[in-house]
């Protein structure tokens, strides 16, 4: 009888400075910058009707704190402007149905600092907007007022950066999303890592057009399209299901680097453990926004100092 391998152990081999990191999680200074200070104002465009007073940076700042330290909406507006008054600024604090309203129309940037090549990972997790929790549903079985939203992740598989993110409805499945985050993608992509999920004939067209290479497993019992003695160009699943049956599913798994998409779930585990499983808004255009400020808040916090672990088992 076969014996189960023991279990992989790691060691965080910059603890000093990944402990500076987490630390640093906690401080105002990272979340009130002076850049979102100086553009507190709008000095947009002119429009119909009643005039914005606050610029998006404003709001994605506040947005921001909402979503790092769990606040409500009127806390929210409690909390920035005692800040203001410690810093001894004369700056104006954005009503809290201001903040409510504005939220639904808010273009969220995510900040990114690393730069070249990319190898993405793509996943993605549900977000719960009502229904009933954990405990209700292990005593009791859950009801049918349980109700989820998508939230698609690309990551870069070496800076553990969020690249792009979007927000579906429960019934759009991965391979239908798939296209939609890779546009966002500005930078040059080398790699596309997923599950089995992604392998549809949509998210290899998608791939290829940004001149990248598909790490999906194809599903069992998958067959060659594109033989070698026949016309037509080569089909990258294909190239896949070869090496799958040369060295075998696991085979393939190791030498492609296709583990590297558990990053990806890494990175989903970060958000919910840190921002929590559910939305607090009501209203998709709301709750897209509360799922970009968060992905925005990660960013900033991996920018801070991400551990750096050696296999020792």
């Amino acid at each position: 009888m076969s014996q189960t391998p023991p279990k992989a152990t790691y060691r965080v081999r910059n603890w000093a400075q990944y402990d500076k990191a987490l630390i640093g999680r906690g401080s105002l200074t990272v979340w009130v910058d002076r850049e979102s200070l100086d553009s507190w104002h709008h000095e947009g465009p002119p429009r119909w009707g009643a005039k914005f007073v606050y610029s998006d940076v404003a709001i994605q700042l506040l947005l921001t704190l909402r979503a790092v330290f769990r606040l409500p909406l009127r806390a929210t507006q409690g909390m920035a402007r005692s800040i203001l008054d410690l810093m001894g600024l004369d700056l104006d604090v954005p009503h809290y149905s201001t903040l409510c309203r504005r939220a639904a129309t808010a273009r969220i940037e995510l900040p990114r600092a690393s730069e070249g090549p990319v190898h993405l990972v793509l996943d993605s997790t549900g977000m719960k907007v009502y229904g009933d929790g954990e405990w209700k549903v292990r005593q009791h079985g859950y009801s049918k007022r349980r109700t989820w939203l998508k939230l698609h992740l690309a990551v870069d598989a070496d800076s553990h950066e969020i690249q792009a993110a979007a927000a579906t409805e429960a019934g759009v499945t991965d391979a239908e999303a798939a296209p939609a985050v890779l546009d966002q993608v500005e930078r040059e992509v080398t790699a596309v890592g997923g599950d089995g999920a992604y392998d549809q004939a949509g998210v290899y067209e998608a791939v290829a057009r940004r001149g990248a290479r598909a790490l999906i497993p194809p599903r069992k019992g998958a067959k060659i399209k594109v033989h070698g003695n026949t016309k037509g160009e080569p089909d990258p699943r294909d190239a896949n299901l070869r090496e799958v049956r040369r060295l075998g599913r696991e085979g393939w798994k190791r030498e492609s680097g296709y583990h590297r998409r558990s990053l990806v779930e890494t990175a989903m585990g970060r958000i919910k453990g840190l921002f929590g499983s559910g939305l607090r808004s009501r209203g998709w255009l709301r709750q897209a926004t509360e799922l970009g400020v968060r992905c925005r808040a990660l960013n900033i916090m991996t920018h801070l100092g991400m551990p750096v672990t050696v296999k020792l088992v």
